[in-house]
């Protein structure tokens, strides 16, 4: 097995964007995984994420919904400057994440029938708004994501989801996760949330060390969280 990588530029919403191809180059046709970076848009963490996801036997597109060049590191002052700017414009944010899904149903490796995505802190919001504007995946993880609704309504969710979440994020408290299961319900959404005990936001982001703030990585919540997502993949694919 061979994990390859690519760049894939494309037009979409607001600009040109510069998203990466991450694909086992002998996989044949198989299904596809979006990957939603973080607050800081899309990095080598993301890439190497998207191998292991690779190596499960999938196609996985890590998106870029900001803009080619539009990245942040922790050491900026507004790091989530490009975030900042899509939670003002859900629209804006749901018609990105719809064009980069077709990216990776145009993608030579992907059974454009067979897709699903994944994200991580604002990339699960991502996630969870590709399922609301009822986006033809068959299912989307959220790891820690965010759990606000979009100001349009949502569509039926047809995609299955499963949400894991660090009980003690401040960043989604319980009664924000509790309106997320009411949410999803409501919407006639395929739903589970797997909660993980003292864990705060960032559970699978290694480079995070702020328990002070509630942002710490957890290499059991990781763990967990990863075995989760890929029994939950092979439910939808195998």
């Amino acid at each position: 097995m061979t994990i390859a990588r690519r760049t894939i530029l494309h037009d979409g919403p607001g600009g040109r964007f510069e998203s990466m191809a991450v694909v086992d180059d002998g996989g044949g046709v198989r299904p596809g995984i979006l990957l939603f970076p973080n607050v800081l848009g899309t990095k080598e963490a993301d890439f190497a994420y998207a191998g292991r996801v690779a190596a499960l036997g999938y196609a996985v597109l890590v998106a870029d919904v900001f803009g080619q060049g539009k990245r942040t590191t922790r050491a900026d002052a507004d790091m989530a400057r490009y975030m900042n700017e899509m939670n003002a414009d859900r629209i804006l944010m749901r018609d990105r994440v719809q064009s980069v899904h077709a990216v990776l149903k145009d993608m030579a490796e992907v059974d454009a029938a067979r897709t699903a995505a994944i994200g991580f802190c604002f990339g699960g919001k991502c996630v969870l708004d590709l399922a609301r504007s009822g986006a033809d995946i068959a299912g989307g993880v959220s790891f820690h994501g965010v759990y606000d609704a979009p100001p349009f309504a949502s569509a039926a969710i047809t995609a299955k989801l499963l949400v894991c979440h660090g009980w003690d994020d401040p960043i989604a408290p319980p009664e924000a996760t509790v309106g997320l299961a009411q949410e999803l319900t409501n919407a006639g959404c395929d739903w589970q949330i797997h909660a993980y005990g003292h864990t705060g936001h960032a559970f699978t982001d290694a480079s995070v060390n702020m328990p002070e703030k509630g942002l710490a990585y957890s290499p059991d919540a990781d763990r967990r969280s990863f075995r989760a997502m890929t029994d939950f993949l092979g439910d939808l694919f195998g």
